[in-house]
Formats: C-alpha cells, structure tokens, sequence
C-alpha cells in the first residue's frame, strides 16, 4: 500500500489522468439522473491517497485507512457510511474485477469525497434506465452502487481508456456548534493535574530532521529561543530511551506518517524533561515533505493521546466478506511491525470498543508469576511501562488474571485492581490473554461510572483478545529474539571493554558508563574491601551530568544497600523515599513553610532535579566474585518508571563479568603494590652527600611494572671520610635477577663496613652467591671505594669483575679506561681479585654503566664501547648530573626502540676546591 498526504491543497480535479474520459454516469439520489454538479469551487483542504493490491486483506487494509484519515480529519460522524461503502467498492476492484485499487479521500469545507479506481474499464456499469439489474441485496458482491445510492449524498462513475472510477460523497450532518464528544462530570480531585496552563509545544521538522520552527511554549517549556535552534538536527536535544536490539531510533520516528511516544528534550538548562509527543507526517504544496511534532509534558500525555470517540461498527458489521481476517477487524490494517505500536493500538481499539475512558494489555513474564504494563491509553503516566503486577491478585476465582473479572464498583472492593488505585476508574472488564492454554498476558478496559460492564461486554472482550493473542504472543518473541541478540552483542562489547583494563577505577567507570543510558538512567557502584568492611560508595554517574554531584550527595547520606549474595535484583526503596523528603523540604522551604524546629540539611543533593532523577525504581545487583561479595551495582530510574524483565536479567548478566573483572583488577592492584613495595626495598635510600665530590645516578629497570631489574648501584659511607660505591648488572632480567640483586647489595655493604677490602668483600659475595644453587645467577660487578682529599682530588680504589671497564674523562677531553678486566662473579669458586688505585682531579669525571647501555642496538648497529666513549668526549665542562643527562639520551636516539635491557649510569665528578 502506498499512501499521500496533502493538506491545505488548492483546488484542483484530481483524478486528470491525461486520458480523454469516457461517458460518465451520475446519480443524485436513488434513480435521479443530473447533469455533473460537483462542487469543483469547494475548497479542497486535505487529501490521503492509497493503493492496494489485489489481494483480499486489502479490503480490510483500505477501511482501516479511511477511517484512520476521517477519524484524523474530526469526520467521526460519517465514518460508519464511508468504512462501509469503501469496503464494498474495494471488494469489486480487488476480488471481482481481480486489479489493484486506487482510494483518494478529499476533504472540504463541506463534506469528505471518496474515489475508487480500478483497471478494469471494460467490466462496466450499466447505464441509468437500462433493465440490466444493478444487483440484489442478498448476493455476495454487487452491492456497492446501491449501497452508494443509499448513503451518499452524490455518487457517480467515470470511465477512461485505462480505468474505472466510482465515487461519492457524504455531506456533514448538521450539529450543534461547539459539541463533538463529552465525558462525564468529575468531582475536582479526580481531574488529571496540570502544572499551571497546559503547554502544547509545536515544533517542525525538515526533510533531512532539522528544526524549522519552534513556537513560543516549546521556548516556555525548554528554554530555548526560536533562533538558538532553528536549523539544528532535533537529535542534539532528544534524549531518546534506548533498548539493545529492540528500539526504533528517533530518526525512524520522524520517517513515520504518524507516531506516538514518550522521550525527553535536553533544556537550556542541561536538565532533561519527559515528554509526550504525537508526530505527523506531512507534505508541502511543493512536494516538500516535512514532520509536525506535538510535545507535551509526559504526566500530561492525555491532551495529546486521547483520540476521538468513534464507533467501530466496522468489528460488528456483517460487511466483511469471506476472506476477511478477525484480527484485522479488530486490529486494524496494517498491523504495526513493532509490538509497541500493536500493543497500543490493541488497547485504543478495546477502548473504543466498549466505550471506556482507559485500557491498559499486560504481558506475562517468563514463569507466568507476574504481569508488566506494555500499553494504556487514558491512565497517569505512573501506571505506563513496565509496572508489575502478580498474577494472583487475591483469593478466589475473581482475583486471578487467568480468569475473565467484571467490577462494578472498584471502590467496593478496593485494591482488587492495583494497577487502578488512585486514577478515578470504578467499573472495569479485564481477560486474559491465552496461546495453547498458556497465559501470555491480560487485556482490560475501565470507566469512571459505576456498573457499566456486565458479562455480555466480558464475552465481547474476550473474544478480541482471543483474536489477538497469537499476533502479540509471535510479535513478543520477536522482539525477545532481537532483544537477545542485542543483549549478546552488548554483553560481548562490554566483556571486551572490561577484560582490556586492569585498573581498579576504570573499571568502575566502565561499569558504569556500560549501564547509563543503554540500560538505566542513573548508575552507583558500591565497593567492599574486605568482609569486615561497610559498603563504599565509589562511582555515580547519571546520564545527564548536571544532576551527577546532587544524586552523589544525596546517595552519600543514606545507608548503603545491604550486601545479600542472593543473585538477581532487589529494589531499594530508600533513594525514592530520601529523594520524597528532599522535595518536600525544598518545596516548603520555598514556600516559607519551615518551622524554626524543623532542621532542613543543605547542599546539592536536596534539589527537586535530583528528587525526579531519583524517585523512580531503584534495583541493587550483587557484584560477587569468587565466592565474595565485592560490592553492588545500584540502577534508578526516573519517577515513576519501572524496569522491564528483560533489562534487568541483561543487568544480572553485566554484573557477573562486571564483578569478576573488579575483582581482577583488585588483585592486579594489591599484587602490583606488593611488587613495587618489594622492588623499592632493593633500591638503595637516598644518595649521601659526600664533600668534594659530585654524584648523578640514572636507572631504567626493562618490563612493564618493575621497578628493580638484573641491573644495580649503590654508594653508602663505610666510615669516616670513606665511603663504598657499586654498579653490577645479573644475568638475566624480573624477579630472578631481582632477588640476586637484593643479595648482592646487601652483601656489599655489611661486608664493607666489616673493614675488609675490596677483593676479600667480593670474593665472599662470590660465595655466597654460589651458595644459591639453582637459584644463582652470574654477575659483573664493579667495586670502588672512594677517598676526597683537601687538595680538592680523590682517591678511588676499584675492582671491576667482568662488569664494563669506567671510562675517565680528564679536563683535556682525553677519555681512557679506569681499570682493569677481571673474572665475573657466580661462576668460579676460587677467585683471585686485585684492587687498582687512581687518583681523580679536579674537573675529571669518572663514569660506570652496566651493558644495557653499551649494548644498545638498532638493527645491526651497536653503540658499543668506543661509541660510549665518543659520547663522553663532548662532555667536558658538565656537571655530573649533565654528564648522566647526556649519556642516556644519547642511548635513547639510538634506537626507535624501547629499551629490552636493563640500563644503569653511575657518574661522580671532582669539581676542585672553591675559591674565596
């Protein structure tokens, strides 16, 4: 089917093929021929166009559309007329004359013209007078022409060489002005609460989803003048609800010819307001398509979502022929694809079928033990989405939604219908909704008089909801299917997220960030530490950031939720109940109203923003891992919605990899502080000062974490005016080489500090580095003590076991080896080491590394000793720090890569006596 509409058109015929037309038959009236005084002056001020194809269910299709397009237009008194001879003018072009069928509806000041075409010119219709009989009442087709000179005011057909066209037209009955439809009287508390003057925003959008205009309450309601937004795609202020796998983003809600539902709007002032929106689809004079969108406050949904009140005479009347679907009678054609847009129109339809003020269809959940809240019509907007309600609401046979329920007065029996508490209803009819014997759901319709259902409306109830089961039952598992396969795509994006950190608070922040918006509005993450620890609060976000430091404050004054392993969620009460006091307290602060006793706390969190961010349904999810309690995953909502089945067991799902990977990265965190403890133990403390001398240290440990390697140094005081200093590299690099590091630094200085020499202090570290068996590792070493003089020089006396030779650097620039090779340490038992003795003068610097430095390679290239020492050359005049400076940075211009080796640089420099 293919449909158009054109409001506001000029006149203009419309059905100018290009084709010369054939004679054309026309009748006034049962049998009274006239010559064709249409009136073509009138102005034409919508039209709906659309084609069927020749099928049977386009029969039911195509008094769907008319009365949708009529019902649209306020024309409730002649649908009945049109529905009916629309079905029968179909039926002859779609089953009799076996073509696609063309129906134009024009609307005008005085009445509603319907066109109906097929291509099917030669199967004509027989001239006025003619004996040939236009069809009896009680054949199955053949009835249109006589129905449409029964009820049409004019009527006629034309023909072209193409197609056959009948029409008519019904004129509006005269009525008294000013009355359309009314309800019942109410008493004034049970009228719907509007907060001041209703605001209707009316906002337009543009071909490719811009703004194009903005009347004065959408600036009322959020904030924003006319020119600020003019031109801005609606999706920088919709905040629009998101479900994985299942939801119809917002620019497939402005594709739609007409759509209706709840978002937000971002204000100009960050907040997000709730709202009810009805969108229509429309098109230019020019072509130029464009979407009208209604908006008001969501609690004020019932000025945009109650329709008018017509009869459906179309599910009773005995027009259908036998191809018709009972489903399409009672639902409509064509049926939404979405099982949102079915469930409302279930309920519209039940509405208007016993001529109730609401409705409301419930779906059952898995385990048939409770009921949600899919759709309403003509309830608060607290009794919408996702609310529950058990299954057996009380005892006997009444109380069960397995069973058809009439009550004629709620009042009488109070709490026997929870989901009406509170909203004036006091009659009501509710049927269940079965596939096979199983419970799938429940359907009812309410009214706000007393009696006005009796078992004959029961009967009538039931009997759509029992065509209309298997459509929903199939249409929810449908959506279940995508909702699944949403929800493992969003459980495998989360795992990757989650497994690809090892820090503690962002993962927090993942978790967090995962849930809001996708799956709540708000999130807080609880931690535990240990088991004797109380619960902490640790993370809060909420997906409008303006409200994240009032919902922390206020969350930070209750009591946590109490850590239950039990899995699946809780509700916590407590936020909603904290967030009602703070409203109340703000209000009649406002207001004037505190009495000098009574003690309003102050701060961020006692806001009506936060108060709405919060007082909706709060869930708790247990974080355990490895048999622990963690912490809690705390999900809200805003006031008065609730979280679907669905959500919540995807929640469950987030929490386990959620709480597995804090728990990871809570022993990563402790394992890696442990390391890190352990590694600084190795380290030697702070440099002493030593008079005369200058000393820079530079190390670099190889691996991510380690802050101690293979390589080591120290310099420690022995005694008096001497003082020891070592710079060694073991075999190997981690904790390995590490551990022997401890030892040998260790070693170092207790022996030294015994009085025995270098070689004798070496050769026992030699031992008992052998002593270590599997555990021992090679290692080069060099030894020096170290002497300033009052000359300004120093003494040094080194041994350098298999370590690489120091270089000297004298004030001439001359760089040359400072000592001798020796055997290495950790291979052979009986060592025989010397001492060798230089003296340093002032300005002369003396440099060790370990060979991470010298051994620095890129590709086949090596830095290498010589290559060291050309580096040391250009350092004369520096300062030790300098000297160290420049070393490592020239290795690190070495190479692009990073370093696979642990490196170490032990420069000291004479600077000479100080002159006065």
């Amino acid at each position: 089917m293919t449909t158009g509409l054109h409001p506001g058109e000029a006149p203009q015929d419309p059905r100018a093929t290009g084709n010369p037309p054939l004679p054309r038959q026309e009748r006034n009236g049962p049998g009274t021929p006239h010559a064709d005084n249409r009136t073509r002056s009138s102005v034409i001020t919508a039209r709906a166009a659309a084609s069927f194809d020749p099928v049977g269910r386009s029969v039911a299709t195509a008094r769907s559309f008319v009365r949708d397009t009529l019902q649209g237009w306020g024309f409730a008194d002649i649908v009945d007329d049109a529905v009916v001879l629309t079905s029968e003018l179909v039926t002859n072009a779609v089953i009799h004359a076996g073509t696609s069928a063309d129906v134009l509806c024009l609307r005008s000041d005085d009445g509603v013209r319907i066109e109906v075409a097929d291509l099917y010119p030669e199967r004509e219709i027989p001239l006025q007078g003619s004996p040939v009989n236009m069809g009896s009442p009680d054949r199955e087709g053949g009835r249109g022409l006589q129905l449409c000179a029964a009820l049409a005011g004019r009527w006629g057909v034309e023909y072209t060489p193409t197609q056959k066209q009948v029409w008519f037209q019904l004129d509006l009955p005269e009525r008294a002005v000013g009355t359309r439809s009314a309800g019942p009287s109410l008493p004034a508390a049970l009228l719907p609460l509007a907060d001041g003057r209703v605001r209707v925003a009316v906002i337009q959008i543009d071909r490719i989803g811009s703004i194009a205009a903005w009347n004065e309450d959408a600036e009322e309601l959020f904030g924003y003048a006319p020119e600020s937004v003019i031109g801005k795609p609606l999706t920088d202020l919709a905040a629009w609800p998101h479900t994985p796998g299942t939801s119809t983003g917002i620019a497939d809600a402005l594709q739609f010819s007409r759509w209706e539902g709840s978002y937000g709007i971002r204000g100009a002032n960050g907040r997000v307001t709730p709202v009810y929106a009805s969108h229509l689809r429309v098109r230019d004079t020019d072509g130029e398509p464009s979407t009208v969108c209604l908006l008001v406050r969501d609690h004020e949904r019932a000025v945009l979502q109650t329709p008018l009140r017509g009869s459906s005479s179309d599910t009773t009347s005995g027009s259908e022929g036998p191809n018709t679907d009972p489903f399409e009678v009672f639902i409509g054609s064509p049926a939404p694809d979405d099982l949102d847009g079915l469930l409302q129109r279930t309920v519209e339809r039940a509405r208007d079928m016993l001529d109730a003020d609401s409705a409301f269809l419930l779906l059952a959940t898995d385990d048939e033990t409770e009921l949600e809240v899919r759709a309403s019509t003509g309830l608060p907007s607290a009794r919408q989405r996702f609310a529950r309600v058990p299954v057996e609401a009380g005892p006997g046979r009444y109380g069960s939604a397995r069973m058809p329920a009439v009550h004629d007065d709620l009042s009488a029996v109070p709490g026997a219908v929870p989901l009406l508490n509170g909203t004036g209803m006091r009659s009501v009819v509710t049927v269940p909704l079965k596939v096979e014997g199983r419970l799938t759901g429940a359907l009812g319709v309410a009214a706000e008089s007393p009696g006005r259902y009796t078992n004959e409306e029961a009967l009538r109830l039931q009997f759509a909801a029992d065509r209309i089961a298997l459509a929903v039952e199939s249409a929810r598992l449908g959506e279940l299917e995508r909702l699944r396969r949403g929800s493992l795509s969003f459980l495998v994006e989360a795992s990757d997220l989650l497994a690809g950190t090892l820090d503690r608070d962002q993962t927090l922040a993942l978790m967090a960030q995962m849930t809001v918006p996708t799956l709540a509005t708000w999130c807080a993450v609880y931690t535990i530490a240990d088991q004797s620890s109380d619960p902490y609060l640790s993370y809060v976000l909420h997906e409008d950031e303006d409200r994240i430091d009032g919902l922390k404050a206020l969350l930070s004054k209750l009591a946590p939720p109490d850590p239950v392993p039990t899995p699946g969620a809780r509700v916590w009460s407590a936020p909603a109940a904290a967030a009602h006091q703070a409203a109340l307290r703000t209000s009649m602060r406002s207001l004037g109203l505190n009495s000098p006793t009574t003690t309003v706390s102050s701060g961020i969190g006692t806001t009506l923003a936060t108060a709405a961010a919060v007082g909706g349904e709060t869930v708790v999810l247990p974080l355990v891992a490895r048999n622990r309690v963690i912490g809690m995953l705390t999900l809200g909502k805003p006031t008065d919605e609730h979280f679907r089945q669905e959500i919540l067991e995807l929640a469950e799902d987030l929490s386990r990899r959620a709480a597995l990977a804090l728990d990871n990265a809570r022993l990563y965190s402790e394992r890696t502080a442990i390391s890190q403890s352990l590694q600084r133990s190795l380290l030697p403390p702070e440099l002493p000062d030593i008079d005369g001398v200058e000393v820079e240290v530079i190390y670099r440990a190889a691996g991510e974490g380690n802050e101690v390697g293979g390589d080591f140094y120290d310099l420690f005081p022995i005694r008096d005016g001497a003082y020891g200093f070592a710079i060694g590299d073991v075999c190997g690099t981690g904790p390995e080489a590490a551990a022997v590091t401890g030892l040998a630094r260790h070693a170092l200085r207790l022996l030294a500090r015994e009085g025995f020499g270098g070689p004798a202090v070496l050769e026992r570290l030699n031992s008992a580095i052998l002593d270590e068996g599997a555990r021992s590792r090679f290692l080069t070493l060099l030894y020096g003590e170290l002497w300033p003089q009052e000359d300004g020089s120093a003494v040094l006396k080194i041994v350098c076991a298999g370590h690489p030779l120091p270089l000297r650097l004298r004030q001439d620039g001359t760089v040359e080896p400072a000592a001798e090779p020796q055997p290495l340490l950790g291979v052979l038992e009986d060592l025989e080491l010397y001492e060798q003795t230089i003296t340093l003068d002032p300005g002369d610097v003396l440099l060790c590394v370990t060979d991470g430095v010298t051994e620095r390679r890129e590709g086949t290239r090596m830095l290498g000793d010589d290559g060291l020492a050309d580096v040391l050359k250009t350092c004369t005049g520096l300062t030790a720090g300098a000297v160290a400076a420049r070393i490592m940075r020239a290795v690190e211009r070495f190479a692009s890569d990073a370093p696979s080796d642990d490196m170490a640089i032990l420069a000291m420099r004479v600077p000479g006596l100080q002159k006065d």
